[in-house]
């Protein structure tokens, strides 16, 4: 197969967008919701798309996650006076 030089430096580019989107979430997002990469080679392959579909679940996860623990949401103010 022939690659351009340019192909070359997209695929570079994406996978430091990649890596950039991994690091954000194993920083911010609750611990498990994120595969390791070769969990993700594993189960859905080394291809750049497939690396995209790691961040995607796991931002799935977290919203889903969010959206259902109980959280300390204070009482609403009185609206009597």
């Amino acid at each position: 197969m022939f690659v351009r030089h340019g192909d070359h430096r997209h695929k570079s580019e994406c996978r430091a967008a990649l890596r950039l989107i991994r690091a954000t979430i194993e920083e911010h997002c609750p611990p498990g919701v994120l595969m390791s990469e070769d969990q993700v080679n594993g189960l859905y392959g080394p291809t750049l798309l497939d690396e995209a579909e790691a961040p995607s679940v796991a931002i799935v996860a977290t919203v889903e996650r969010l959206s259902f623990e109980p959280r300390d949401i204070p009482p609403a103010p009185s609206i009597k006076t």
